[in-house]
């Protein structure tokens, strides 16, 4: 099992930059991928970005590209978020996740935290 707790999100301004973290519990991730995934309010949840545990290595949604970094810190065992420029269409939920490295689906999720970006 893994334990995914979210942290750092809140209310900004459209423009400000926020960071987000997760904190991972549970077991070790080095063959694990880590993921970030957002849901507006009556919409489906998305991808944001991801990164491979071992290797660092990260993939983005088009439409966050240039603006939302992902990375990790293995001693902490902590994701982050970085979200830069943010605009009111970035108000969401925000979830990490896990899974191990070749499965389709990611099978451990956090609690999420919103974001809230005024205009």
């Amino acid at each position: 099992q893994v334990q995914l707790v979210e942290s750092g999100g809140g209310l900004a301004q459209a423009g400000e930059s926020l960071k987000l973290s997760c904190a991972a519990s549970g077991r070790s991730l080095i063959n694990y991928v880590m993921g970030w995934f957002r849901q507006a309010s009556g919409k489906e949840r998305e991808f944001v970005g991801a990164i491979t545990w071992s290797e660092g290595r990260t993939a983005y949604a088009d439409s966050v590209k240039g603006r939302f970094t992902v990375s990790r810190n293995s001693v902490k065992s902590t994701l982050y978020l970085q979200i830069d420029s943010l605009t009111p269409e970035d108000t969401a939920y925000y979830y990490c996740a896990a899974k191990f490295r070749g499965q389709a689906t990611y099978d451990y999720w956090g609690q999420g935290t919103q974001v809230t970006v005024s205009s």
